[in-house]
């Protein structure tokens, strides 16, 4: 009669069973908090960062985020060259990274966008390669491709357990959603979370589980709230975009789109944040109700969800406080990942439910092709954010911008670069009139049978040269200083340096 032991080797390839980590040992790694690191620079020698790799950051505190500067003050301070940075977006405060880059830690980097003097530094030419600029849901589909491997994820939450559980939401400084901070999570491979503070285990509910998270550091803060919700998120008091959100929500109102069950989203700016503002009465007299609004959350859309019009929120990131807030008590406000919001090579992107995307505009051409990227200068200043790909999933797209901005067209005969084609735009509504792409004839008739007078793109563009004077072009140097990819990865255009 054979032993048990032996009947298991003989089906073990004939190997003894032992436990994978012994029982004693197992227990003492738990009683240490064997995640948990004694500071910064303790997590960055652990997570094992080598000269050369990508290190990744999410943007979910915006203007108020303090992990990039942070980690990358140390990281030089340490001695790290020649490292990718792959952020899912930089802002104005991120300007330190300018002497990293000059210094030669930071070689190359991705991102949604890029803004103030870092954005500068760079249309100057002071990256040896040219930034990738991607889309939310592109940078997923590089990330997953391959192309874009994250080797130690650097993720800043408000508060988590000791074993990694984390949200954005619990804590003082809430940020809300998490959902670009998923994906790195998801695929890089060493995860290190930056708290302000620690919960009871298990933390929940859980946005970031604790079998994605290899390292734990306390640090004082990892972000200011209150700036969350200022630069491209902040909610209009201007007269003219007020207008423009006026004419937009009339648009929508006699689209043929605007009935019950209809879906939203509202890109960045503010005139296109302020269209929720004239959506409430009308919904209200027409008792239309909502099934989603989706993308980057505002307070203006809680309030309509928690007034009954907006059935769920679903939440790639929390544009201001309330909407971080809300995550936390409402059910129907529901958070998602990049990959699930945005991400056309997933097996289900939110987007491609939209019914109605209101999307912002730096220039349009009569082509309705879309700048968010450049300056009429030439000089990057902005993001390409989820722009192109809501405009090629929703069922709607419009753009709303002001016809000119001081002595500067946004309508004009060729845009500097193309973030979004014009064959995914569907109506640009601006404060002198409203267009509709020839290709959508349907609109045309319906906006013209509801008594909304349209001009041709080609009469906008002619009637914003009519106001500043053509522009002049800018003369480039030969070197490429980003790279714009559209959401497949491919590259859809060039940003080049301007000549001095």
């Amino acid at each position: 009669m054979t032993t048990r032991e032996q009947r298991i080797e003989k089906f073990n390839g004939g190997k003894p069973v032992y436990r994978a980590v012994p029982k004693s040992e197992s227990l003492a790694r738990t009683e240490k908090d064997r995640k948990i690191c004694d500071s910064l620079e303790d997590a960055i020698r652990r997570s094992g960062l080598k000269d050369g790799m990508t290190v990744s950051f999410h943007h979910a505190f915006r203007a108020g985020d303090f992990v990039v500067n942070m980690v990358m003050d140390k990281i030089a301070e340490m001695g790290f060259k020649n490292l990718t940075l792959a952020s899912s977006s930089l802002i104005d405060s991120h300007f330190p990274i300018i002497e990293h880059i000059k210094n030669g830690v930071v070689t190359k980097i991705y991102s949604s966008g890029i803004r103030g003097k870092l954005a500068d530094e760079i249309s100057k030419g002071i990256l040896k390669e040219p930034v990738n600029i991607h889309s939310h849901g592109g940078r997923v589909h590089l990330v997953k491709s391959g192309e874009l491997h994250i080797d130690v994820a650097f993720l800043g939450v408000p508060m988590c357990d000791k074993f990694g559980n984390a949200n954005g939401f619990t804590g003082k400084s809430i940020c809300g959603s998490l959902g670009y901070a998923r994906t790195d999570a998801e695929y890089a491979d060493k995860v290190v979370l930056l708290t302000e503070e620690f919960g009871e285990y298990p933390l929940n509910p859980i946005s970031i589980g604790q079998d994605k998270v290899d390292l734990i550091v306390q640090v004082d803060a990892v972000g200011d709230p209150k700036k969350i919700g200022g630069g491209a998120t902040r909610m209009t008091t201007n007269p003219r975009e007020l207008l423009i959100a006026r004419k937009c929500a009339e648009v929508i109102f006699n689209s043929g789109y605007f009935k019950d069950g209809f879906s939203l989203q509202t890109g960045t700016g503010g005139a296109s944040l302020a269209v929720t503002r004239f959506l409430e009465d009308k919904m209200r007299r027409e008792n239309i109700t909502a099934s989603f609004a989706l993308g980057g959350i505002t307070s203006s859309m809680v309030a309509l969800h928690e007034a009954g019009l907006i059935k769920k929120l679903i939440d790639v990131q929390s544009f201001d406080k309330d909407a971080a807030e809300s995550l936390a008590r409402n059910p129907n406000h529901i958070e998602v990942s990049a990959n699930q919001y945005a991400n056309f090579s997933s097996k289900g992107a939110s987007v491609e439910r939209l019914d109605v995307v209101i999307l912002s505009a730096l220039e349009i051409d009569t082509k309705f092709n879309v700048n968010v990227l450049t300056g009429s200068d030439g000089v990057i200043r902005g993001a390409s954010g989820g722009h192109c790909d809501t405009a090629a999933s929703a069922q709607v797209a419009i753009i709303v911008a002001p016809l000119v901005r001081g002595r500067i067209p946004t309508v004009v005969e060729n845009v500097l670069t193309c973030v979004t084609p014009g064959e995914n735009i569907d109506i640009l509504v601006t404060d002198h009139g409203t267009a509709v792409n020839p290709k959508r004839p349907d609109l045309i008739e319906a906006l013209t049978a509801a008594g909304i007078k349209l001009f041709t793109i080609e009469e906008l563009c002619a009637r914003a040269y009519s106001i500043t004077g053509k522009p002049k072009d800018i003369e480039f140097t030969d070197k490429p200083v980003a790279i714009v990819r559209y959401r497949d990865g491919s590259v859809i255009d060039t940003v080049y340096q301007v000549k001095e």
